[in-house]
């Protein structure tokens, strides 16, 4: 797809649903072998489009999440690309035995879409708010775990994902109006981390809804306080790219930011990977702490949980001070 400014607005009043359904009737044209399953969440999936264009390539299994992962591998087996959507939290624990035997083990190239995941559902409560994902999905072998920032990176990561062999897993957090990180073409690769902005003071390291957030505490942080943030877009959690965090081993203080558990998800990849390597620095793990939010607005949730930028900038310069 080639992105205009137009179209970046576009994308970004769509939010991450619509537009994971918006490219999701472009990925045909690429591989006739694709077809989208939903678990009776077309209208919200953004696949209505999708079912107009392409409507014996749509399967929707109904509220049944485990059939929903079972009849997508049974798709993969036979040769198609099948993009199975839902929740994600119905898609990494009410089907986790599916997504561990017949994604992970077997190793079919199915591509998971969990919608909604960290506070987006907030509304609807606790049993549909996500902050656990991360932490069941990446302990599987062979998933690759991608968490784009805005919409043209939705796009890009279902576009790379074409080229896999090996299960997806596709985590979109953020609602309507998510703002655009990225305001022109870039390239994107599985495993690359992309530096959004430089700095020599703090690194800080985020992915999905929270890469927004992080640019615009690091901008506070340099405008009030002159303290340079570096900014990586850490969007594949796994593999994660270990070249990139070990070019931050100079740095005294390294921030994650994510809308997930602060146990599991990123914050602990990258403090695992820091472990028992001489000089590493602090790591200050911002997320969702250990509890569970009630339901309400997903902006209120976000506030309740400490991740706007205001309360990301307390923080980190909470800690800041204390690593000097």
């Amino acid at each position: 797809m080639k992105f205009t400014k137009s179209k970046i607005r576009m994308m970004s009043h769509l939010g991450s649903c619509g537009a994971y359904g918006y490219a999701m009737t472009m990925l045909p044209e690429a591989d006739a072998r694709v077809v989208a399953c939903t678990a009776d969440l077309c209208f919200y999936s953004g696949l209505e489009r999708f079912q107009r264009l392409y409507p014996e390539s749509l399967y929707n299994v109904g509220i049944a999440e485990q059939n929903l992962v079972g009849i997508a591998a049974g798709l993969a087996h036979e040769g198609y690309r099948p993009y199975a959507s839902t929740y994600a939290s119905f898609a990494c624990t009410r089907a986790l035995d599916q997504v561990k035997v017949n994604l992970a083990y077997m190793q079919l190239p199915v591509r998971l879409i969990g919608l909604s995941a960290g506070l987006a559902a907030g509304i609807l409560g606790p049993t549909h708010i996500c902050i656990e994902d991360l932490a069941i999905l990446r302990s599987l072998p062979n998933l690759v775990i991608v968490a784009p920032a805005d919409g043209m990176e939705i796009v890009k990561a279902l576009e790379a994902s074409l080229q896999l062999e090996v299960p997806f897993y596709l985590r979109l957090t953020g609602g309507m109006e998510l703002p655009p990180v990225y305001q022109e073409e870039y390239d994107f690769v599985i495993g690359k981390a992309i530096e959004l902005r430089s700095g020599e003071d703090i690194a800080v390291i985020s992915q999905g809804s929270m890469v927004s957030a992080a640019l615009k505490m690091a901008e506070q942080l340099e405008r009030v306080h002159g303290i340079r943030c570096k900014v990586l877009n850490m969007h594949t959690l796994k593999p994660l790219d270990e070249e990139a965090l070990e070019a931050l081993r100079g740095y005294s203080l390294v921030v994650t930011i994510e809308e997930h558990s602060v146990y599991g998800g990123l914050g602990s990849a990258v403090s695992e990977f820091f472990t028992c390597r001489p000089h590493a620095p602090r790591v200050l793990r911002l997320g969702v702490r250990d509890f569970y939010p009630h339901a309400a607005r997903y902006e209120t949730l976000l506030e309740e949980c400490g991740l706007t930028p205001e309360q990301l900038v307390t923080r980190v310069l909470q800690s800041w001070q204390e690593a000097r």
